[in-house]
């Protein structure tokens, strides 16, 4: 028996396991890193919506999702946080002046822009 057959009607190829051929498929290979929010939303998505999780999987795209979705909820995340530093008024001189103001606002501002992100990007069907 040969080790290695393709089959030109699907396009994929077999390897000879012990008596029986197995599929030849490798997932895509991501370059990105996932990441946080990229790890949350295949939590969501494997927990919640597993339709979409397994068709995604499947079909290859499963990674390359979750990057951007890391990569689009960072961007988000700064866009966020600079427009409610200037809403609010939490600049550079503040730090100065009275750091501990300063750093109760930057978290405050932080958790709310985190939040919206969560719900925005990564907990949307």
């Amino acid at each position: 028996m040969e080790k290695r057959i393709y089959n030109e009607q699907t396009g994929i190829g077999y390897i000879l396991q012990g008596d029986y051929y197995l599929p030849d498929l490798e997932l895509p290979k991501v370059d990105k890193p996932i990441g946080r929010y990229g790890r949350m939303r295949e939590k969501y998505l494997r927990e919640h919506d597993t339709v979409t999780y397994n068709v995604m999987l499947l079909n290859g795209e499963l990674f390359t999702h979750l990057a951007d979705m890391d990569e689009q909820a960072h961007e988000r995340m700064e866009q966020l946080i600079r427009q409610m530093k200037e809403a609010e008024e939490v600049t550079e001189e503040m730090k100065v002046r009275d750091q501990l103001a300063w750093v109760g606002a930057m978290n405050n501002i932080r958790a709310r822009a985190e939040e919206v992100v969560l719900q925005v990007l990564v907990y949307a069907q």
